[in-house]
Protein backbone atom coordinates (compact mmCIF):
# COMPACT_ATOMS: atom_id res chain seq x y z
CA UNK A 1 0.00 0.00 0.00
CA UNK A 2 1.73 3.55 -1.04
CA UNK A 3 1.74 5.65 1.41
CA UNK A 4 -0.53 8.20 1.58
CA UNK A 5 0.68 12.26 2.42
CA UNK A 6 -2.03 13.86 4.00
CA UNK A 7 -2.85 17.39 2.48
CA UNK A 8 -6.29 17.63 3.03
CA UNK A 9 -8.95 16.75 5.98
CA UNK A 10 -11.76 16.01 3.50
CA UNK A 11 -10.28 12.24 2.47
CA UNK A 12 -13.03 9.80 4.03
CA UNK A 13 -10.70 7.29 4.97
CA UNK A 14 -9.33 9.78 7.67
CA UNK A 15 -13.04 9.82 9.70
CA UNK A 16 -11.83 7.21 11.91
CA UNK A 17 -9.85 9.31 13.43
CA UNK A 18 -11.73 12.78 13.65
CA UNK A 19 -12.98 14.35 17.46
CA UNK A 20 -11.09 11.90 18.96
CA UNK A 21 -11.51 13.68 22.40
CA UNK A 22 -14.95 13.99 22.17
CA UNK A 23 -15.48 10.48 24.72
CA UNK A 24 -19.15 10.49 24.79
CA UNK A 25 -18.84 9.88 20.34
CA UNK A 26 -15.98 7.79 20.72
CA UNK A 27 -17.49 5.25 23.15
CA UNK A 28 -20.81 5.16 20.85
CA UNK A 29 -19.27 5.02 17.82
CA UNK A 30 -16.15 2.68 18.00
CA UNK A 31 -17.90 -0.54 19.04
CA UNK A 32 -20.37 0.16 16.90
CA UNK A 33 -18.04 0.26 14.07
CA UNK A 34 -15.90 -2.73 15.22
CA UNK A 35 -12.73 -0.83 15.52
CA UNK A 36 -10.38 0.98 18.21
CA UNK A 37 -7.79 3.21 18.75
CA UNK A 38 -4.20 2.03 19.78
CA UNK A 39 -2.25 5.21 20.82
CA UNK A 40 0.97 5.17 20.36
CA UNK A 41 3.86 2.89 18.42
CA UNK A 42 4.41 0.77 21.72
CA UNK A 43 0.63 0.17 21.82
CA UNK A 44 0.18 -0.38 18.66
CA UNK A 45 2.95 -3.17 18.60
CA UNK A 46 1.29 -5.02 21.61
CA UNK A 47 -1.75 -5.15 19.90
CA UNK A 48 -0.10 -6.21 16.79
CA UNK A 49 1.82 -8.97 18.77
CA UNK A 50 -1.66 -9.94 20.63
CA UNK A 51 -3.02 -11.05 16.86
CA UNK A 52 -5.19 -7.42 16.61
CA UNK A 53 -4.96 -5.74 12.72
CA UNK A 54 -4.47 -2.44 12.03
CA UNK A 55 -6.62 -0.76 9.40
CA UNK A 56 -4.59 1.86 9.25
CA UNK A 57 -1.95 3.91 10.70
CA UNK A 58 -1.71 7.55 10.97
CA UNK A 59 1.44 9.08 12.01
CA UNK A 60 3.82 12.86 11.47
CA UNK A 61 6.43 12.47 8.56
CA UNK A 62 9.08 11.64 10.83
CA UNK A 63 8.05 8.82 12.54
CA UNK A 64 7.58 6.80 9.61
CA UNK A 65 10.94 4.54 9.68
CA UNK A 66 10.81 4.43 13.18
CA UNK A 67 7.46 2.41 12.95
CA UNK A 68 8.70 0.47 9.87
CA UNK A 69 11.67 -0.93 12.02
CA UNK A 70 8.73 -1.63 14.85
CA UNK A 71 6.41 -3.51 13.06
CA UNK A 72 8.02 -4.72 10.27
CA UNK A 73 8.14 -3.92 6.45
CA UNK A 74 5.98 -6.44 5.48
CA UNK A 75 3.18 -5.40 7.66
CA UNK A 76 3.90 -1.71 7.01
CA UNK A 77 3.72 -2.61 3.17
CA UNK A 78 0.97 -4.91 3.18
CA UNK A 79 -3.19 -3.81 2.49
CA UNK A 80 -2.73 -1.26 5.58
CA UNK A 81 -3.60 2.04 4.78
CA UNK A 82 -0.92 4.16 6.05
CA UNK A 83 -1.43 7.86 6.29
CA UNK A 84 1.52 11.00 7.20
CA UNK A 85 1.31 14.57 7.89
CA UNK A 86 2.50 17.43 9.71
CA UNK A 87 2.04 17.97 12.90
CA UNK A 88 -0.92 21.00 12.46
CA UNK A 89 -2.95 18.89 10.74
CA UNK A 90 -2.77 15.85 12.66
CA UNK A 91 -3.72 18.12 15.72
CA UNK A 92 -7.06 19.46 13.51
CA UNK A 93 -7.86 16.38 12.57
CA UNK A 94 -7.72 14.38 15.95
CA UNK A 95 -8.43 17.33 18.18
CA UNK A 96 -4.96 16.52 20.76
CA UNK A 97 -1.30 17.04 20.21
CA UNK A 98 -0.23 13.73 18.65
CA UNK A 99 3.38 12.97 20.27
CA UNK A 100 3.57 9.50 20.95
CA UNK A 101 4.70 8.23 17.54
CA UNK A 102 1.37 7.04 16.11
CA UNK A 103 -2.19 5.89 16.12
CA UNK A 104 -3.84 3.10 14.45
CA UNK A 105 -7.29 1.98 13.50
CA UNK A 106 -7.64 -1.63 14.78
CA UNK A 107 -9.95 -4.01 13.75
CA UNK A 108 -11.96 -4.80 16.96
CA UNK A 109 -11.79 -8.58 17.64
CA UNK A 110 -14.66 -10.71 18.16
CA UNK A 111 -16.58 -10.77 21.66
CA UNK A 112 -15.70 -13.87 23.61
CA UNK A 113 -18.64 -15.31 25.73
CA UNK A 114 -18.30 -15.46 29.54
CA UNK A 115 -17.64 -19.55 29.21
CA UNK A 116 -14.55 -18.73 27.31
CA UNK A 117 -13.26 -15.91 28.94
CA UNK A 118 -13.80 -17.95 32.53
CA UNK A 119 -12.54 -21.52 31.30
CA UNK A 120 -9.85 -22.51 33.37
CA UNK A 121 -9.55 -19.45 35.53
CA UNK A 122 -9.59 -19.49 38.89
CA UNK A 123 -9.28 -15.81 39.99
CA UNK A 124 -11.35 -13.22 38.20
CA UNK A 125 -12.58 -9.92 38.40
CA UNK A 126 -16.13 -8.01 37.73
CA UNK A 127 -16.47 -4.16 36.73
CA UNK A 128 -19.57 -3.23 37.64
CA UNK A 129 -20.41 0.26 36.23
CA UNK A 130 -17.10 1.78 36.19
CA UNK A 131 -17.09 4.51 34.05
CA UNK A 132 -13.77 6.62 33.83
CA UNK A 133 -11.46 5.06 31.33
CA UNK A 134 -8.59 5.54 33.27
CA UNK A 135 -9.69 3.30 36.50
CA UNK A 136 -10.43 0.93 34.12
CA UNK A 137 -6.84 0.62 32.39
CA UNK A 138 -5.37 1.02 35.81
CA UNK A 139 -7.32 -2.05 37.34
CA UNK A 140 -6.40 -4.07 33.81
CA UNK A 141 -2.64 -3.10 34.35
CA UNK A 142 -2.95 -4.49 38.10
CA UNK A 143 -4.71 -7.27 37.19
CA UNK A 144 -2.37 -8.76 34.74
CA UNK A 145 0.80 -7.93 36.67
CA UNK A 146 -0.98 -9.54 40.11
CA UNK A 147 -2.20 -12.71 38.43
CA UNK A 148 -6.04 -12.34 38.01
CA UNK A 149 -7.33 -14.66 34.88
CA UNK A 150 -9.86 -13.08 33.44
CA UNK A 151 -12.09 -9.58 34.04
CA UNK A 152 -15.81 -9.50 33.47
CA UNK A 153 -16.91 -6.26 32.51
CA UNK A 154 -21.14 -4.88 33.30
CA UNK A 155 -23.23 -3.79 30.46
CA UNK A 156 -23.06 -0.11 31.59
CA UNK A 157 -19.10 -0.49 32.10
CA UNK A 158 -16.48 1.96 30.16
CA UNK A 159 -15.23 0.34 27.16
CA UNK A 160 -11.30 -1.22 28.26
CA UNK A 161 -10.52 -0.52 24.29
CA UNK A 162 -10.79 3.02 24.48
CA UNK A 163 -8.07 5.07 23.84
CA UNK A 164 -7.48 6.11 27.57
CA UNK A 165 -7.84 2.76 29.01
CA UNK A 166 -5.41 0.76 26.51
CA UNK A 167 -2.76 3.71 27.47
CA UNK A 168 -3.14 3.34 31.33
CA UNK A 169 -3.23 -0.10 30.95
CA UNK A 170 0.36 -0.07 29.15
CA UNK A 171 -1.39 -2.76 26.63
CA UNK A 172 -2.55 -5.13 29.50
CA UNK A 173 -5.89 -5.07 27.66
CA UNK A 174 -4.23 -7.01 25.09
CA UNK A 175 -2.72 -9.81 27.20
CA UNK A 176 -5.83 -10.30 30.01
CA UNK A 177 -8.85 -12.29 29.20
CA UNK A 178 -11.77 -10.31 29.35
CA UNK A 179 -15.82 -9.91 28.06
CA UNK A 180 -18.66 -8.32 28.65
CA UNK A 181 -21.51 -9.80 30.77
CA UNK A 182 -24.90 -9.75 28.86
CA UNK A 183 -26.78 -8.92 32.06
CA UNK A 184 -25.76 -8.26 35.55
CA UNK A 185 -26.08 -9.21 38.19
CA UNK A 186 -27.75 -12.25 36.99
CA UNK A 187 -25.00 -13.58 35.98
CA UNK A 188 -23.60 -13.94 39.71
CA UNK A 189 -25.79 -17.13 39.33
CA UNK A 190 -23.68 -18.71 36.50
CA UNK A 191 -20.56 -17.90 38.12
CA UNK A 192 -21.35 -19.68 41.36
CA UNK A 193 -22.80 -22.72 39.51
CA UNK A 194 -19.03 -22.84 38.14
CA UNK A 195 -18.13 -22.82 41.45
CA UNK A 196 -16.76 -19.61 41.54
CA UNK A 197 -17.15 -17.98 45.22
CA UNK A 198 -18.65 -14.35 44.35
CA UNK A 199 -17.13 -11.64 46.80
CA UNK A 200 -18.49 -8.02 46.57
CA UNK A 201 -15.65 -5.43 47.96
CA UNK A 202 -17.86 -2.61 49.79
CA UNK A 203 -16.74 -0.66 53.20
CA UNK A 204 -19.30 -0.93 55.61
CA UNK A 205 -20.15 -2.47 58.78
CA UNK A 206 -21.40 -6.10 58.00
CA UNK A 207 -18.56 -6.98 55.63
CA UNK A 208 -15.54 -9.11 56.84
CA UNK A 209 -11.67 -8.03 56.48
CA UNK A 210 -9.84 -8.95 53.14
CA UNK A 211 -7.74 -10.64 55.22
CA UNK A 212 -9.95 -12.80 56.92
CA UNK A 213 -11.37 -13.58 53.52
CA UNK A 214 -8.46 -14.79 52.47
CA UNK A 215 -8.27 -16.83 55.18
CA UNK A 216 -11.09 -18.73 54.01
CA UNK A 217 -8.69 -20.61 50.76
CA UNK A 218 -11.67 -20.33 48.81
CA UNK A 219 -10.76 -22.23 45.64
CA UNK A 220 -12.24 -19.84 42.88
CA UNK A 221 -13.18 -16.05 43.71
CA UNK A 222 -14.98 -13.28 41.87
CA UNK A 223 -14.26 -10.11 43.09
CA UNK A 224 -16.99 -7.12 42.40
CA UNK A 225 -15.71 -3.68 41.95
CA UNK A 226 -18.11 -0.78 41.71
CA UNK A 227 -18.51 1.89 40.19
CA UNK A 228 -16.74 5.41 40.90
CA UNK A 229 -18.77 6.90 43.83
CA UNK A 230 -21.39 5.15 44.89
CA UNK A 231 -20.00 1.41 45.00
CA UNK A 232 -22.13 -1.34 44.24
CA UNK A 233 -25.74 -1.63 43.46
CA UNK A 234 -27.83 -3.26 46.58
CA UNK A 235 -28.50 -5.69 44.07
CA UNK A 236 -25.12 -6.99 43.32
CA UNK A 237 -24.17 -6.72 47.17
CA UNK A 238 -27.09 -8.81 48.40
CA UNK A 239 -26.23 -11.28 45.24
CA UNK A 240 -22.99 -11.91 46.27
CA UNK A 241 -21.97 -14.65 48.60
CA UNK A 242 -19.41 -12.54 50.53
CA UNK A 243 -18.45 -9.00 51.58
CA UNK A 244 -15.05 -8.18 52.08
CA UNK A 245 -13.87 -4.73 53.11
CA UNK A 246 -10.25 -3.05 52.85
CA UNK A 247 -9.28 -2.20 56.57
CA UNK A 248 -8.24 1.57 56.55
CA UNK A 249 -6.60 3.91 59.45
CA UNK A 250 -6.54 7.96 59.50
CA UNK A 251 -10.81 8.10 59.06
CA UNK A 252 -10.21 6.98 55.93
CA UNK A 253 -13.33 4.82 54.66
CA UNK A 254 -11.77 3.57 51.61
CA UNK A 255 -9.81 3.75 48.44
CA UNK A 256 -9.96 4.97 44.52
CA UNK A 257 -11.42 1.42 43.21
CA UNK A 258 -7.96 0.96 41.26
CA UNK A 259 -5.83 1.25 44.24
CA UNK A 260 -8.78 -0.96 45.87
CA UNK A 261 -8.83 -3.22 42.87
CA UNK A 262 -4.51 -3.45 43.33
CA UNK A 263 -4.67 -4.52 46.84
CA UNK A 264 -6.83 -7.16 46.81
CA UNK A 265 -5.36 -8.57 43.74
CA UNK A 266 -1.96 -8.61 45.71
CA UNK A 267 -3.75 -9.96 48.87
CA UNK A 268 -5.19 -13.12 46.20
CA UNK A 269 -1.70 -13.32 44.78
CA UNK A 270 0.15 -13.77 47.93
CA UNK A 271 -2.08 -16.26 49.52
CA UNK A 272 -2.02 -18.14 46.41
CA UNK A 273 1.95 -18.05 45.83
Amino acid sequence: MPIQVITTLDDPRLDVYRSLTDVALRSAREPETGIYIAESAKVISRAVQSGHMPISILMEHGWLERMRALLGSELMESHIEIFVGDHALLEELTGFHVHRGALAAMHRPPTASVAEVIAGANRIAVLENIVDHTNVGAIFRSAAGLGIDAILITPQCADPLYRRSIRVSMGAVFSIPWTRIPHWPGAIGELHEQGFHAAALSPGNDSQSLESFVAEHHMKVAFVLGTEGEGLTPESLSACHSVVHIPMSHDVSSLNVAAASAVVFWAMRAHTY
